[in-house]
């Protein structure tokens, strides 16, 4: 099949379906070619060695990759922001409509909208079926996070959302809380597919030595990692390390990251005179596996919103591929996917006193019961999440919508 991927991050960018996506395409003997944007994601500045032009085309690895100019910006002005998903959506249809060959399947990653509706045009006049990859559900995201609040902007994108979804051969969604959700908004069952995300296995394994070094206090170590951003609840970890130390836990809680949260959590844990919380700064992905794999345990957490319940936190596939039990303080689809998975014990979410007594519950296991659970989460990884799993889902759909 000729497959064009059309997505607004795509590496040297954090995405999950990116050129390991498309690779692992390629060696299924497919055709691929991806539209995407100059690599400006998250700084919104555009990486060293690019700058923005009408058109660039490279191949790497049989992957034929054509970037096309948007406005490069991530920050917290709308009016920016906007700028930046409709410069890609329009440079990117025109791209999909006149340079690249006829394709046989269309696969649209989303977020943003913008760009599922790109592809849409695209689909439209070239003829060809539609793959919506749903990661961030809209407009639900935008309340969810105060991005947009205003309810008549967010009706309108329901009514695009709807018009993409019905547009769509497939609706792909990454937990069975999104596929309910879009049945309830009347998208047919028939048309949705459950298909995990799994994580940057190359990055995980192939990394490289990080000098950073986790605490070496005979304590166990406990490491959240990954984006520390208001969503992920900061306030209520570091009020849980209060109750882990007030109680004398033989734990640390290790932050390893950056993020619009970080400073105030520094801060918490300062007042509060905690010396079982240690900041580690972020570091490139090829250093995050080898500090993971040197943790006792791993911590996912997210605050208690209704649509967290439904969404599965990407940092959940790399730490199951790691090995390590895990804390799941997320409730819903995340939670059960732990519990399916026999690998860690689960939390309320955003609640520290039940953070706290799981992580005690842990603690008190002896390290050949974290290890049978290390063991469940790499076993359910390889044969449920990886790489490997997952494409082949999405092969069988392309071929599905191509019939």
């Amino acid at each position: 099949m000729k497959i064009l991927i059309v997505t607004q991050w795509f590496d040297p960018e954090p995405t999950f379906k990116g050129l390991l996506f498309a690779k692992e395409l390629v060696k299924a003997g497919h055709e691929v070619e991806v539209i995407t944007g100059f690599p400006n994601y998250p700084g919104g500045m555009v990486y060293d060695g690019y700058s923005i032009k009408f058109h660039s085309k490279e191949v790497i690895d049989g992957v034929i990759i054509h970037r096309v100019p948007l406005y490069p910006a991530h920050d917290s002005s709308a009016i920016k922001r906007i700028a930046n998903y409709i410069s890609f959506a329009a440079s990117s249809c025109l791209c999909g409509l006149f340079s690249v060959s006829r394709p046989d399947v269309i696969y649209s990653y989303h977020p943003p909208l913008t760009t599922a509706l790109s592809a849409t045009l695209i689909s439209l006049f070239r003829r060809a079926p539609l793959v919506v990859d749903i990661q961030d559900l809209w407009p639900d995201t935008l309340a969810a996070t105060g991005m947009l609040n205003n309810k008549k902007a967010l009706s309108l994108i329901e009514v695009f959302c709807q018009l993409v979804y019905k547009r769509a051969s497939k609706v792909v969604v990454l937990s069975p809380g999104f596929k309910k959700r879009l049945q309830e908004r009347g998208v047919p069952v028939s048309k949705l597919e459950v298909i995990y995300n799994w994580c940057d296995e190359e990055a995980l394994e192939g990394g490289v030595e990080s000098t950073l070094r986790l605490p070496n206090n005979g304590r166990l170590n406990l490491l959240f990692a990954g984006n520390l951003g208001n969503a992920q609840g900061l306030p209520s970890i570091i009020d849980a390390a209060d109750i882990l130390q007030s109680k004398q836990a033989n734990i640390n809680i290790v932050f390893l990251g950056a993020g619009i949260a970080k400073d105030k959590a520094v801060q918490q844990a300062k007042e509060l005179a905690l010396d079982n919380v240690y900041f580690l700064p972020r570091v490139p992905m090829q250093e995050v596996g080898g500090l993971l794999k040197k943790a006792d345990i791993l911590l996912v957490h997210l605050t208690d919103d209704e649509l967290f319940s439904i969404t599965i936190p990407s940092r959940t596939q790399a730490y199951l591929a790691i090995g390590k039990p895990i804390v799941m303080g997320v409730n819903g689809d995340a939670s059960d996917l732990i519990k399916q998975a026999k690998a860690g014990v689960s939390c309320k979410a955003n609640n520290s006193t039940s953070l706290a007594n799981a992580l005690i519950t842990l603690v008190n296991k002896s390290a050949e019961e974290r290890g049978v659970m290390g063991s469940n989460a790499l076993n359910f990884y390889q044969s449920e999440l990886a790489v490997a799993v997952g494409v082949k889902k999405f092969i069988s759909v392309f071929e599905e919508v191509k019939r």
